[in-house]
């Protein structure tokens, strides 16, 4: 794989090399239009001709809100061409954080691209601030993309920008408090996409499928840079809805899923062939081969040579069943403000309930409480490290040690060949009335074995003991309240045993309100916003600790 110094020399090379092929796949209303690398190249370069038209000087920055779409890695090319500096926002969030990051940033030009309810979001837009619409979407906010990419022509003469210049100025979704802007320079995303050319193998010119928000460092990274340094066609989900069809349409060779799409998909192949007729089929020479490939197939991973899982923990159990249908799930770690170079499982290095080892040029280890201590927190070194925060010295200076080492917040031990095993967060750690601190990521990924749970979260504060506030799967709600509380507590009762004294959950609380991104107990990458768990459902856990029942339902 050709050596590129920037994800803007690898697109330029392939626009070079191969225009005629294709480079991004959009469908709207079932159809599909496409641009190759030709089609795609003009078109954003007459975008980055109208930026530096509204007087977007190198530096400047551009923040653009959209959900995934060709013109979202469209949007990000014209903004490297033109010199400017990337801010990209989730598309499901309010008025107010669209508000907030566009005045923090200082951003001159505001993109808005495919998105469900922009009526609800548009008053977040500042006055002052140039607005770009995509009339491709239905948008008529502004000036038109379609219209300014006929009055302008094609920028040729590109501004230079060097490895230590801003690329991207990426908003955390935050499970607390407002967004930090972290910053991100060319060289460091530079070095993480050379390094994961390295790490994933997939054929030349591979098709990928983007549908996580390229607006978090992951797919950012994963999908849309690595679309650039592979010269990959990259497709897109038309809707939720459409998501299952598009992605089998697809069936690209590279595939990122966080883990509740694998409890997803899990449960959509369960609907189709009941878990204890699956396992009887895999166990048959004839047959498992033929179910295997029928149901990839109809997932879209049947020429997936690549799969990848991070973001939140996932269980060694799941791992383990998709391996039985011949998908061997790589678990990786990393944040944004380490630009993902941190840790990675991969081919003859996976160890299922790790991590992976450290990668690339990163350097790791743990701040231990004292001497003799298998854990502490996560601390990271490498070329990918942000530049800081934007606008927050405070902040940036206490996210770092004396010797430079990032501090991740996180909780993990390393086994004796150096896999990576989290073990929790410490901000999540609670204590009891007992005194003692509980670290809930551990108890509650065993518990959420149970696949009647979709969600859930272990509190304790006030109380004597653990409770676990549950969330219902699918297959939950379709259980009768006898059969669910009985699930419920045969997986309580496996658990405790090996679980010490203070730590033992005394029982489920089943809630009725899902937890999603819209009523913000989820943030746009599906983290638990555990404080907002918290301050909802704490007055009421001395009640239901009082309760008889070992699981109670809440209406």
């Amino acid at each position: 794989m050709k050596n590129f110094e920037s994800p803007l020399a690898a697109f330029l090379h392939w626009e070079k090399t191969i225009p005629n092929n294709v480079y991004l796949r959009q469908p709207l209303n079932r159809k599909h239009t496409e641009w190759t690398f030709k089609q795609a190249g003009d078109e954003i370069r007459r975008m980055a001709s109208a930026l530096k038209a509204y007087g977007c000087e190198p530096g400047d920055k551009v923040a653009l809100i959209s959900k995934n779409c060709a013109h979202w890695m469209m949007s990000d090319l014209a903004i490297m061409m033109a010199g400017c500096v990337s801010v990209p926002i989730y598309p499901t969030v309010g008025p107010d954080t669209i508000k907030y990051i566009v005045e923090h940033s200082e951003s001159k030009v505001l993109i808005v691209g495919k998105l469900d309810d922009w009526a609800s979001q548009k008053s977040g837009a500042p006055e002052g601030v140039q607005l770009v619409s995509l009339g491709f979407f239905g948008g008529n906010e502004g000036d038109k993309w379609e219209d300014l990419i006929q009055k302008h022509e094609p920028l040729m003469e590109l501004e230079s920008r060097s490895g230590d210049d801003l690329i991207t100025i990426i908003y955390t979704s935050g499970t607390t408090g407002l967004p930090k802007g972290v910053m991100h320079c060319w060289s460091a995303m530079n070095e993480i996409s050379q390094t994961l050319l390295g790490v994933v193998k997939t054929p030349e010119q591979p098709r990928l499928f983007s549908y996580l928000p390229l607006s978090h460092v992951a797919e950012r990274i994963g999908i849309n840079f690595q679309g650039m340094y592979r010269g990959a066609t990259v497709s897109f989900p038309e809707t939720l809805e459409s998501f299952p069809e598009d992605l089998s349409a697809c069936q690209p060779h590279v595939f990122f899923a966080v883990p509740r799409v694998w409890a997803k998909f899990q449960e959509k192949i369960w609907v189709k062939m009941p878990e204890k007729k699956l396992n009887l089929f895999l166990k048959i020479p004839i047959l498992k081969n033929i179910v295997k490939k029928k149901i990839l197939t109809a997932l879209g991973l049947s020429e997936v040579g690549f799969v990848v899982t991070g973001a939140a923990p996932i269980s060694k159990d799941m791992l383990e069943w998709y391996e039985k249908l011949g998908v061997t799930i790589h678990n990786c770690y990393g944040m944004t403000e380490d630009g993902l170079m941190s840790h990675f499982n991969r081919p003859g290095a996976n160890r299922f309930g790790s991590v992976g080892k450290v990668l690339g040029k990163a350097e790791a280890k743990l701040d231990k409480e004292k001497e003799g201590d298998n854990e502490g927190e996560i601390l990271i070194k490498s070329p990918c490290l942000m530049k800081g925060y934007y606008k927050d010295e405070e902040k940036t200076n206490a996210s770092f040690t004396e010797d430079g080492y990032l501090r991740t917040g996180d909780l993990g031990e390393y086994d004796k060949d150096g896999f990576l095993y989290i073990v929790g967060r410490a901000k999540d750690q609670f204590k009891t009335d007992k005194g003692k601190y509980i670290a809930p990521a551990p108890i509650e990924l065993k518990l959420a074995e149970n696949t009647a749970i979709e969600q859930l979260c272990l509190v304790g504060f006030g109380i004597p003991q653990p409770i676990a506030l549950v969330t219902l799967s699918e297959e939950g709600k379709k259980l009768s309240k006898e059969a669910l509380a009985n699930s419920l507590s045969a997986s309580i009762n496996d658990l405790n045993p090996s679980l010490a004294p203070y730590e033992k959950i005394k029982k489920a609380i089943v809630l009725k309100e899902d937890w999603t991104v819209e009523n913000e107990f989820l943030t746009p990458t599906m983290k638990l916003k555990r404080n907002v768990v918290e301050k909802k459902h704490i007055p009421n856990y001395k009640n239901w600790y009082d309760t008889s029942d070992e699981v109670v339902f809440i209406d």
